[in-house]
């Protein structure tokens, strides 16, 4: 789909939108909070809303705004004290937002996650039902990770992921990821569309970091990959352009826009393809591959060579074929001690080696992402 098309026909006409903005977007040369720069964004914002659209807020700046306020000379290396920092400006942050946007008579409410309340089922509904009822109140919610308990194990690291996973919770229209540059640039110049994200577009990215914050825009392609997979639009765009937001929902070409798929996930496909990592793996024949890659099939257990690490009934898992490769990912109707003993094997036997047969199928179609 040509650029002009995609953002007239969706980014201009997106009704639920979820911005993100970085910790160096927000912050100035010393890395304090930059007052002026988040009115501004609270005015582009504002004006969005009042045309009828729904807002997200992404965002960064917790532990930029706590060095700022401590006095630190730079991001501390030990995590207790970068939670500190965190813990002490979170709430600098939230008071500059609230602030900026009670100029526009919005309200603003604080979320923070940690990676635990988007993998489990129950904690993720929890979390979306907050988010449309905050909506319906006319507040708007600012999304933070809770950098000041998060520990290796619960943490994403950057925003640039939370804020594709609170878009394909909502099931929103269109992702934008503010960040310091003017897209993703080719040759010194922002490319105008990219269609998808893969090896070769992921290449364009550099590896480098901003200066204060986590990500880079190797996170930010991949973040606008889950999004447009779900079948959503992203856009990168620089968060200095002046009215970069009104802009682009007046679908002017400005930073580089991603192309959704033709066909959207549902909600729970995208929880189970993108929101919740997987407690193991079953590896496939190549003939059950393409079943499931090809036909929409649902998997067997004719199809199962091995089984990969210990999980339950119901947990969610990888597929991947015999190369490795991954196929899809699902939620299983056995564990991982049941597949083991029935890989392989016809649906008419699973009863004789388990005792009883709840489901023919390992993993049923409906409960299964491909690709």
């Amino acid at each position: 789909m040509p650029s002009a098309q995609v953002r007239q026909q969706i980014v201009a006409r997106a009704r639920r939108i979820v911005v993100k903005v970085g910790t160096n977007a927000i912050t100035d040369a010393g890395g304090r909070l930059d007052h002026q720069v988040v009115a501004d964004l609270a005015a582009q914002i504002a004006s969005v809303m009042r045309s009828g659209a729904s807002v997200t807020l992404v965002a960064s700046g917790a532990i930029g705004a706590g060095l700022a306020e401590l006095d630190l000379p730079g991001r501390p290396k030990r995590l207790p004290l970068l939670q500190a920092t965190a813990a002490v400006g979170q709430g600098q942050l939230m008071r500059t937002f609230h602030d900026a946007f009670a100029a526009h008579r919005i309200k603003v409410a604080q979320v923070l996650v940690t990676r635990d309340a988007f993998e489990d089922r129950t904690r993720y509904l929890n979390v979306r039902n907050t988010l449309k009822a905050l909506a319906e109140l006319g507040a708007m919610a600012i999304i933070n990770e809770n950098d000041a308990v998060a520990v290796d194990e619960i943490r994403f690291g950057d925003n640039d992921i939370i804020a594709a996973l609170v878009a394909n919770m909502l099931g929103a229209d269109l992702l934008v990821l503010l960040s310091g540059v003017d897209g993703v640039l080719k040759d010194g110049a922002p490319v105008d569309i990219i269609d998808r994200v893969d090896d070769q577009t992921l290449a364009l990215a550099t590896s480098q970091r901003s200066r204060l914050g986590s990500g880079g825009m190797a996170s930010k392609m991949s973040a606008a990959g889950m999004v447009t997979r779900a079948g959503s639009a992203a856009v990168i765009a620089n968060s200095r352009t002046p009215n970069v937001l009104v802009r682009l929902l007046a679908a002017e070409k400005l930073g580089t826009v991603f192309a959704p798929a033709k066909r959207k996930m549902s909600s729970r496909r995208r929880w189970i393809g993108q929101a919740s990592r997987a407690a193991g793996r079953l590896v496939i024949d190549d003939g059950a591959a393409k079943a499931l890659a090809h036909q929409g099939k649902s998997l067997l257990p004719s199809g199962i060579l091995a089984v990969g690490g210990r999980f339950p009934k119901g947990a969610i898992v990888t597929v991947v074929d015999s190369a490795g490769r991954q196929v899809a990912r699902g939620v299983t109707n056995y564990s991982s001690e049941q597949i083991d003993r029935i890989k392989g094997l016809k649906t008419s036997q699973i009863a004789k080696v388990l005792g009883d047969k709840p489901c023919d199928e390992v993993i049923h179609r409906n409960n299964m992402t491909t690709g």
